[in-house]
């Protein structure tokens, strides 16, 4: 008797819990790999240039999804279950725009691969114009202490420190991960040089207009473009010149125990990386499966006898100099990578490549 109640209670809940006719909600969409792109230039709504238009045109990806507490339209292709998304630039919108995409009721990224696909400018001393770093480390370059330059001690190389110390680059670091902020996140090593030993002798293009951007530099800077391995530091800010540039190789050292090298600046990889670590905190993604690779559209110094001054008013007049050839060769180098991860899914779904 007690068994034919409990049974009757419970279609009484089924029965006035859903109203006649009504749909049941359709199941979330298992994406495979979301590519993370930062800006899109679309004057009059037409796609110009950017870090979507070549996954959009070239993988493709066909279906338009709205995404209202986005930045952007979502982009999205039903064959591979490959995801686009583009965030917006600046620190603060990439990581609203991650948020509001991993708590998005309509996709399960449970399993999700994400790779951020976007330009940055170099150090000409680790890379050249038109080159492709993975990073294994990304480094947030505003969370810290500052003093202004004016004030310093003499006998400090720069008024930035991070918090919890009293002097720059003092030791033992901070932890990259804390309660103050997180400074530096580490990616899965593993996963990056899987990706890097893909990528690494990816045909990039390379033309006379690179060519000649890289002549008046030496070293990794006069090389025609490549693929390899190298951090991100992240910023709100732009920066320009020989003296940032060397902070940027210092702090990327600090944060990373000296096993890291700066290869790229850019702004929203930081931004990205903490929607991505709260949201693993809510069992919405895995932070094992990010991977971060950025072109060089430019240098983060300018060629010897430029000033940081000139160096920044020539970009502000004619943009960065390797915009079109670093966003080529960044689809050139990430979409094998997305092509293996969505075309071997029985495997790829429960194995992350490279453990």
């Amino acid at each position: 008797m007690a068994r034919a109640f409990a049974a009757f209670l419970a279609l009484l809940t089924v029965t006035f819990a859903t109203p006649a006719g009504a749909k049941p909600a359709p199941a979330p969409i298992e994406v495979r790999v979301v590519v993370v792109a930062t800006w899109e230039y679309e004057p009059g709504g037409k796609s110009v240039m950017g870090e979507l238009k070549y996954w959009r045109e070239r993988w493709p990806l066909p279906e338009v999804l709205p995404f209202p507490a986005g930045n952007h339209t979502l982009h999205y292709d039903p064959k591979s279950h490959v995801m686009a998304i583009v965030t917006g630039m600046q620190t603060a919108r990439a990581s609203a725009s991650i948020m509001a995409l991993g708590l998005d009721p309509r996709f399960d990224l449970t399993h999700a691969y994400w790779l951020v696909a976007g330009t940055a400018g170099t150090d000409p001393k680790t890379a050249s114009i038109g080159s492709a770093a993975w990073s294994r480390w990304v480094i947030d370059g505003d969370l810290g202490q500052e003093i202004d330059a004016r004030e310093i001690p003499a006998d400090w190389p720069t008024g930035i420190f991070p918090s919890g110390r009293t002097a720059p680059y003092q030791l033992p670091a901070p932890p990259g991960l804390s309660f103050a902020g997180n400074t530096a996140f580490p990616l899965n090593t593993a996963l990056v040089r899987w990706a890097y030993d893909m990528s690494r002798n990816t045909k990039l293009l390379d033309d006379e207009k690179l060519a000649a951007a890289r002549k008046p530099y030496g070293g990794q800077g006069a090389k025609p473009p490549f693929v390899l391995e190298g951090e991100g530091l992240m910023s709100a800010r732009f920066r320009y010149g020989a003296r940032v540039t060397e902070w940027s190789r210092r702090w990327v050292d600090y944060w990373t125990g000296g096993k890291g090298v700066f290869a790229m600046a850019a702004e929203e990889d930081a931004g990205i990386m903490q929607g991505l670590t709260m949201l693993a905190g809510a069992g919405k993604v895995k932070l094992d499966r990010v991977l971060v690779l950025r072109a060089a559209s430019d240098y983060t110094v300018g060629p010897p006898g430029i000033s940081a001054v000139e160096l920044m008013l020539s970009e502000a007049k004619t943009g960065p100099v390797g915009t079109h050839q670093a966003l080529e060769n960044l689809y050139r180098t990430a979409s094998p990578v997305v092509r293996y991860l969505t075309d071997n899914w029985a495997e790829t779904r429960d194995k992350v490549p490279g453990k």
